[in-house]
């Protein structure tokens, strides 16, 4: 059964093979949906354009959502090529990297600036400029992580945002559920990606992971784009507004405990 047939997804933030976004396109083009990639810089186009290729992407555009003129003729090609969509990923975040190796209280106005305008504001503006092409309705998912709730290491300015992120998609569901778009998140576990390697200790804590979480295993990026297509599909349709933990259930843990220092 192939849960999004018919369906169309606009899927922003693939950077290379290892993205979350490009584990949640190989699983919606296998669950059926004509998809349509956007790309952040001209640079990772090389990256983005093969993929696209395997999984028959009939849409591969340019668009920095920092500007808010890219993301206007970005969605007007979007409308001319692909008519409607029914399903908008959004899976960008940005922090400078500094902002990632000093204590939190040391970032900077500019460097706070940035990482809400990409990490948050862009969900917001890709959100406005999408609703007039989800005719139908649809669903809008955005990618999250555990810092933006409880305090992680080196995760900074990020774990503040992705607070924001969480909260705009609550406001954002509200908004558009009346229009029978539904809006949520997913919140992944640690996965090594182009934008992990920028946070200062991750390998060490990605290390340590598998052995602290209750099913004892790390996650993958086909994890999160399983539980992308059913967020996304009708079999989800009166979730809206949600936070979906996939991380293994490591945030349901209070005070995580190594394996082998619990007698069983």
């Amino acid at each position: 059964m192939k849960l999004l047939e018919g369906k169309t997804a606009l899927i922003f933030g693939i950077a290379n093979d290892h993205s979350i976004a490009w584990g949640i396109a190989q699983a919606m083009h296998e669950h059926g949906a004509r998809l349509a990639f956007s790309y952040a810089s001209q640079i990772l186009e090389r990256r983005v354009r093969p993929l696209a290729e395997k999984v028959n992407a009939v849409f591969i555009e340019l668009c920095d959502v920092s500007q808010d003129e890219d993301i206007a003729a970005m969605f007007a090609r979007a409308a001319d090529e692909l008519g409607t969509i029914d399903i908008l990923v959004h899976s960008i975040a940005f922090a400078n990297r500094e902002e990632l190796t000093s204590p939190f209280y040391e970032t900077s106005r500019e460097g706070f600036r940035i990482a809400m305008d990409i990490s948050v504001y862009s969900l917001v503006a890709l959100a406005r400029a999408a609703l007039p092409l989800m005719t139908k309705g649809g669903s809008i998912l955005t990618l999250s992580y555990y810092g933006g709730q409880k305090v992680m290491p080196n995760y900074n300015v990020m774990g503040i945002a992705k607070a924001a992120l969480e909260t705009a998609t609550r406001y954002l569901a509200a908004d558009l559920g009346p229009h029978d778009i539904r809006v949520n998140a997913i919140s992944a576990g640690p996965i090594r990606t182009l934008s992990s390697a920028g946070i200062s200790g991750f390998k060490r804590m990605y290390r340590q992971f598998a052995a602290i979480t209750p099913l004892q295993r790390n996650i993958t990026i086909n994890d999160i784009g399983g539980a992308a297509v059913w967020l996304t599909s009708d079999l989800a349709r009166a979730v809206t507004g949600e936070v979906l933990f996939v991380d293994a259930g490591f945030n349901i843990l209070g005070f995580p405990a190594l394996r082998e220092q619990i007698q069983l």
